[in-house]
């Protein structure tokens, strides 16, 4: 079952990546249908983006019994709160607040790289990281890259990439939308 759930994971990650290509690509083609596609439903899929990496760091750690080193824990402390913020946003519409949901991924998103770069040894292993199961150990690798570090980067992504898209209105002018649009 954890097997299975892993994996699902890291397909997950890889549709986000995918997603991530495909949306960047028709923001550079068509950036005001994307915006027409998505408006009023940006926080929602940022909600869906957070709950998912979410609950995906707590089955790691609490049911498949993944240890999480100290560069997981400042991407937690990133990603959590976005869960709850996200949510509270999309219900009631306030797409303003987003702009200042936008640190938290942009941070998380740094985070993730500086995480990649100690787990492939491009940067030495910092003191702190070095104790229990450190910051190197790569707990899942799928594709040959889709590691813990790699799906919280892809969902930070994901995060800047929807939260930018609720900041910003498309007649230029600050908008607070009901939750029904």
């Amino acid at each position: 079952m954890t097997h299975a759930i892993v994996s699902l994971l890291a397909v997950l990650g890889l549709i986000g990546q995918v997603l991530v290509v495909v949306l960047a690509v028709l923001l550079l083609v068509a950036r005001e249908r994307v915006r027409r596609w998505f408006w009023g439903y940006e926080l929602w899929a940022a909600f869906v983006v957070a709950a998912t990496a979410t609950g995906g760091s707590l089955f790691l750690s609490e049911v498949a019994g993944f240890i999480p080193c100290e560069m997981c824990w400042y991407q937690r402390i990133c990603m959590y709160p976005l869960s709850l913020l996200t949510l509270f946003a999309a219900v009631h519409g306030d797409y303003r607040f987003a702009r200042y949901l936008l640190p938290f991924p942009v941070i998380g998103a740094c985070v993730s790289v500086y995480h990649l770069l100690i787990e492939n040894h491009v940067v030495a292993v910092p003191a702190q990281c070095a104790i229990g199961a450190g910051c190197a150990v790569k707990w899942i690798n799928y594709f040959g890259y889709m590691t813990i570090p790699t799906l919280a980067l892809t969902a930070f992504v994901l995060l800047i990439g929807f939260l930018a898209l609720a900041a910003s209105s498309p007649d230029g002018d600050d908008a607070t939308l009901s939750a029904d649009a």
